[in-house]
């Protein structure tokens, strides 16, 4: 293995993967590249990746969906008791109208748009940024999108009801990693201190602050929608937030490095994490090792066993449906949720337990109710 490769997999990575990372190594100025356990083939960059420079930035390190991350937060127990309050048919159906009401899957209706003031203040570098930042940022903010995003209602080991949520920068962190020379299949670096490196790191900045801003917003919003449907309050001491694509300076092993995660979460010692299972599976909430062979970081999932095409192909609608056994999901969608079907993912022990050295788990979550866009 070479010296700058660093893997952690519940089993042997197959030759296209092992190959893209291999690749990377060659790179000019990449010093490591670690791969997580949920590692899968994806352009330019395995999902999965971290990868670390000392000199340059590659957007398509990062991707496109700029601060895609996740978040929790906990709802204080009611008279129906936490998770118990979704077990009945009727107020599963009011959860799903008032999440297909209140979170948009593509984008609010303009005339109700707005961007909070904060980021709106922010300019981005150049004038199509700033036209996609006043348009499509507008409308997409607190949006969910597509895909593997999602919301999700979960339950802990004493019953109690957990929001877990999915969701990043949207079509803005695609125009900026686009605009900064990335998505065209090559690996186009930037130097970090040159006038085009300053101004994709503030633009990154902006984009990551929009996703977590994003996210806390639609968890209010389902929060509020929660207290006046079933009277559950959330505890927002207990919300937690991280991103599973981005670059940041970070030091390992006494030297300044660039630290690229794209699809891997920071793990820093003490750090807290989330990390999804499928739609069908457990989730976690860890706390991170601080290991320095993976550059403090982590699998940010479980990792896609099938691509989507794949998955398609190989599961019918009858085995998405068995396969969610126990989770309620809108079942109006099964054959556009065929491709984000459990058996789509890797097996999320596998990877907790390939990570042992990367992060401790803190609570083990298991899904009651998942609302996606398809």
């Amino acid at each position: 293995m070479s010296k700058a490769l660093r893997i952690w997999t519940s089993k042997p990575l197959s030759a296209e993967v092992r190959q893209a990372l291999l690749r990377l190594t060659r790179i000019r100025d990449v010093e490591v590249v670690a791969a997580m356990p949920d590692v899968h083939l994806a352009t330019c960059v395995c999902v999965g990746v971290v990868i670390a420079t000392r000199n340059s930035l590659f957007p398509d390190a990062v991707g496109g969906d700029i601060g895609c991350g996740m978040s929790a937060l906990r709802f204080r127990s009611g008279e129906q008791g936490g998770a118990k309050a979704l077990q009945s048919k009727g107020i599963a159906e009011k959860v799903f109208a008032m999440l297909g009401a209140r979170i948009p899957c593509a984008s609010h209706v303009s005339a109700r748009a707005a961007l909070p003031a904060e980021l709106a203040q922010r300019p981005l570098s150049a004038p199509s940024l700033l036209r996609k930042q006043a348009a499509i940022g507008r409308v997409q903010f607190a949006t969910l999108g597509r895909g593997n995003h999602f919301v999700e209602f979960q339950k802990d080991s004493e019953g109690e009801l957990w929001l877990m949520l999915h969701s990043g920068s949207r079509g803005i962190g695609q125009a900026i990693r686009q605009h900064h020379g990335g998505g065209d299949g090559e690996m186009r670096p930037i130097a970090a201190d040159s006038e085009q490196g300053l101004a994709y790191l503030s633009d990154l900045t902006w984009a990551l602050d929009y996703a977590k801003s994003s996210r806390h917003r639609m968890a209010e919003v389902v929060a509020e929608g929660m207290r006046e449907l079933i009277g559950l309050a959330p505890d927002w001491d207990t919300y937690v937030d991280c991103h599973h694509n981005f670059v940041r300076k970070e030091q390992h092993a006494g030297a300044q490095l660039w630290v690229h995660r794209k699809g891997a979460i920071s793990a820093r010692k003490g750090e807290a994490g989330i990390i999804p299972g499928s739609m069908g599976s457990s989730s976690y909430h860890v706390i991170g090792r601080g290991n320095p062979d993976a550059l403090c970081s982590s699998s940010h999932g479980a990792g896609r066993v099938l691509s989507r095409s794949a998955a398609r192909r190989a599961i019918s609608t009858r085995a998405l449906a068995q396969q969610m056994r126990g989770v309620l999901f809108d079942t109006r969608m099964a054959r556009r949720l065929c491709d984000e079907a459990p058996g789509a993912y890797k097996e999320i022990g596998a990877v907790m337990r390939a990570q042992r050295e990367l992060t401790r788990i803190e609570r083990r979550l298991d899904p009651v109710l998942v609302y996606k866009g398809g």
